[in-house]
């Protein structure tokens, strides 16, 4: 009997070890986590800011190319004067920037003029700059787009802007 005593005063001694060392573990990988998260907002933030970076040069080299002696330049001065919206235009990054995603949406479903799924929606809407938050970006899309007037939906996640709005913007 004392022996079996000893045993299970072992195992609940062992028991209690490695309860110790499994939250010794946990709050390392709670801080390794954080750590995680905090490298991926710091490379979120470089790789945008290389992209501005990099777009910018694109531009002053777009920009250098129409001016390339005196000459050339009083002739084509006009061209050198880019706008914002030609810049966006050129750069095709920041087309949608600024908008939420009911109206880049609307502007994306406009200037196609046909019905598009959420995903194809979702592409055109990154490739235009815009951020879209969730995990799930697909699904915060047709969720904006269920709920905003502007649009209809004429198959699963498959959306159309709604053509009397059309024809109001």
């Amino acid at each position: 009997m004392e022996e079996l005593n000893d045993i299970i005063v072992g195992l609940e001694q062992r028991i209690s070890v490695y309860k110790s060392r499994l939250q010794d573990v946990q709050k390392k990988r709670e801080k390794i986590d954080d750590e995680i998260a905090t490298i991926k907002k710091y490379l979120e933030l470089a790789e945008t800011l290389y992209r501005v970076e990099a777009d910018k040069a694109k531009l002053a080299t777009i920009s250098g190319q129409f001016i390339s002696d005196s000459d050339k330049a009083s002739r084509l001065a006009p061209l050198v004067d880019v706008t914002d919206q030609s810049r966006e235009i050129l750069l095709g990054r920041s087309k949608y920037v600024g908008m939420n995603v009911s109206e880049a949406a609307f502007h994306v479903l406009r200037d196609a003029r046909a019905a598009m799924h959420a995903k194809e929606i979702c592409h055109r809407l990154i490739e235009g700059g815009l951020r879209i938050k969730g995990r799930t970006p697909v699904t915060s899309i047709a969720t904006s787009l269920k709920r905003d007037r502007r649009f209809r939906k004429v198959a699963p996640n498959t959306f159309e802007a709604i053509e009397e709005k059309l024809q109001a913007v």
